[in-house]
């Protein structure tokens, strides 16, 4: 009896596992809605995961472009979390219509008061309203996300497939494929497309996961098997 409870408690181990692996793969720091027109007010959220199984997220720092600044940046408050703007002076002033700006906000920095930290598998969302938007091809907002145990993970590489891709705002560009970015709405062939193609992936890693399900299914029904046999 031992060994059997052994051999299901591992079945059902790697059935867990199976469904976790691409949770975690998907779990980064992004902007939501990823796409926004030039000239236009945007509000977006800035979705912020836990990934660690030992810490929790107590700070996270977005970082604003200082070459196509925002001239209005306005946050929404979040339960438990303060908020600071960051205004610095520009590297060059930039001139944005009849304007010349030589000062923005070039960082936005939330902080959890204690007990309001992101734990694991929770998710904080920080919406930002940001605007007017420049015509521009993307907009990338690197992020630094701090947890309680030091550690400090860099969403700042903007090269596709990215093991910590930095977020982004699609403004004339098109979003990736991946929507690491946020999601996109589908307003296009292509867009259909790129929704097409993560339906299929999806549908792959379901079908994979029922496979291991059915799996340990059978390991278990064959030990049960094997040991109603031996008895007898």
């Amino acid at each position: 009896m031992k060994r059997t409870t052994s051999v299901v408690a591992a079945a059902g181990a790697a059935v867990l596992l199976a469904l976790a692996a691409p949770a975690a793969a998907s779990a980064h720091v992004t902007v939501s809605p990823n796409t926004a027109s030039a000239g236009s007010y945007a509000l977006v959220n800035i979705k912020v995961p836990n990934e660690s199984a030992t810490a929790v997220t107590k700070k996270i720092e977005v970082s604003l472009p200082t070459d196509t600044p925002f001239t209005s940046v306005s946050y929404v408050p979040v339960a438990g979390w303060t908020t600071q703007l960051v205004r610095e002076t520009l590297p060059a002033p930039v001139k944005i219509g009849d304007n010349t700006i030589t000062e923005a906000v070039t960082k936005v920095v939330w902080t959890a008061t204690p007990g309001h930290e992101i734990s694991a598998g929770q998710l904080q969302v920080f919406p930002l309203s940001l605007g007017p938007v420049p015509d521009t091809g993307r907009i990338v907002m690197p992020a630094e996300q701090s947890y309680s145990d030091g550690t400090v993970v860099s969403w700042t590489d903007t090269t596709e497939g990215a093991e910590h891709p930095a977020p982004a705002l699609y403004v004339n560009d098109a979003p990736p494929s991946g929507g690491h970015g946020g999601t996109p709405a589908a307003t296009d062939d292509h867009d259909a497309g790129t929704n097409d193609s993560a339906a299929a992936d999806t549908l792959a890693r379901s079908l994979g996961i029922g496979g291991l399900v059915v799996g340990a299914i059978g390991i278990v029904v064959a030990i049960a098997a094997l040991r109603q046999k031996a008895a007898n």
